[in-house]
């Protein structure tokens, strides 16, 4: 998996890893019915289109549930099908099975941060994201798609960045990642998937990784 550090003295590189945090699982439907769909879009024409609702039907349709860690406080959607595995490091991580290089791992670590503003805009976490990748010994090449920032949790700043990752371990790799901060804690979720010239990363695999990367949020600590 590919990692970042926010800086020494404030984050932890990230890795690939898991704990035994506790975790809350929302089961979601396979399919949609061509009844529901159109039902559904009828609806958002009639009443206007409303976020959650968007939402939830597409987190349905892409066959993503809900994962939620009470414990560190975070929530997020992930693929129904991903398994869940044990690597030192993180906090938690999920693996396509039979395919341990398509994975999303999530780490927390401590701060001195109220928020990832203080530490610079989201270009330039970006930029420090992509040298400190470019200084791996492994890595060929490594170039910024996308930068944006949304408002989370009770107007939580995330940051969230894509970039593709050409290195000698994994060939390349197309990745997503989304950062916040919250209660002075970083959280980083990492999410890899190959993307190789013979196998480039398809539409609808793209949607489900991005679902992934948008949901990842503050949850209420228990």
């Amino acid at each position: 998996t590919a990692s970042f550090s926010i800086s020494p003295k404030k984050a932890s590189t990230l890795q690939e890893c898991n704990n035994d945090d506790e975790e809350s699982t929302l089961q979601l439907p396979r399919s949609l019915s061509k009844r529901r769909i159109n039902l559904s879009i009828i609806a958002l024409l009639v009443n206007g289109i409303s976020p959650n609702m968007c939402n939830s039907v597409l987190a349905e349709e892409l066959e993503l549930e809900r994962y939620t860690d009470s414990k560190e406080g975070f929530t997020l959607l992930r693929p129904s099908s991903w398994i869940k595995v044990d690597k030192a490091g993180a906090n938690v991580l999920f693996e396509e099975e039979n395919k341990g290089s398509n994975n999303a791992g999530v780490v927390v670590n401590p701060v001195r941060l109220n928020s990832l503003g203080e530490f610079g805009s989201p270009q330039f976490v970006a930029d420090k994201l992509i040298m400190a990748e470019k200084r791996k010994e492994s890595t060929k090449d490594a170039e910024v798609i996308a930068v944006s920032e949304r408002s989370g949790q009770g107007g939580l700043q995330v940051y969230e960045f894509e970039y593709k990752l050409d290195s000698t371990r994994g060939g390349m790799k197309r990745i997503f990642t989304a950062a916040f901060v919250s209660s002075k804690r970083l959280y980083i979720l990492n999410i890899a998937h190959l993307d190789k010239p013979e196998s480039p990363l398809d539409v609808h695999t793209r949607m489900i990784l991005e679902q992934v990367v948008h949901s990842f949020d503050s949850a209420p600590l228990a």
